[in-house]
């Protein structure tokens, strides 16, 4: 009953969270043994305690699970359709091209740590996660992205101020970020946020 479910749901490879399965009429401890065999049977693997996954073949017909960014991203950043999360400071300037350098550890800002700030090491990966000081959600987590950037511009940047704008600008545009959202939020953010948001213009580029 649960390897079927899991199968219905859950591609191979993909991390798979126990918290998250509710299965009508399965109560805890059954659902802890069938859990339970169908680890010893192969027949889903134990990346680490509470996350499983079913194995990936490759053509060479070895077993593949996800990967520690995949298991990342899941665990602090999106997962089921909800949004806790977003990648931050060198490794989101990376992703829009303010910075060419990618960061050796990847940082996250995320609803779920209890940590202001914490290393995670995931599998061979370390990770640099933050709590955030807003709630996020799907609503508003590229208005909290872009107002993080801004907290520490200046460390992130490769270019001038002028590229960084661009590169800011095309990121508002394609995530239909307006002055508005700005407003509701800047506040809970530092001095140096309000600095770079009005030394960079960006009230011109926002409806």
């Amino acid at each position: 009953m649960l390897f079927e479910y899991l199968k219905q749901n859950y591609a191979p490879g993909e991390p798979i969270f126990t918290e998250d399965i509710h299965i009508e009429g399965m109560n805890r401890p059954n659902f802890i043994q069938q859990l339970k065999t169908l680890t010893d049977n192969g027949k889903i693997v134990r990346y680490e305690k509470g996350i499983y996954y079913i194995p990936k073949e490759t053509r060479f017909g070895h077993a593949i699970g996800p990967s520690p960014e995949t298991i990342a991203r899941y665990k602090y950043i999106s997962r089921m359709g909800k949004t806790d999360g977003y990648y931050s400071g060198g490794t989101f300037a990376n992703l829009i091209g303010i910075s060419l350098q990618v960061p050796m550890k990847k940082e996250i800002v995320s609803n779920n740590i209890a940590a202001i700030v914490r290393e995670v090491l995931i599998g061979k990966q370390t990770f640099i996660v933050r709590r955030t000081n807003v709630p996020i959600s799907a609503e508003n987590v590229h208005v909290l992205q872009l107002l993080e950037l801004l907290k520490n511009l200046d460390s992130h940047m490769d270019g001038d101020y002028n590229e960084a704008r661009e590169k800011i600008e095309k990121y508002t545009i394609a995530n239909s970020i307006q002055k508005a959202d700005i407003d509701r939020y800047i506040r809970s953010y530092p001095d140096s946020t309000f600095r770079f948001y009005y030394e960079m213009r960006l009230d011109d580029v926002l409806a």
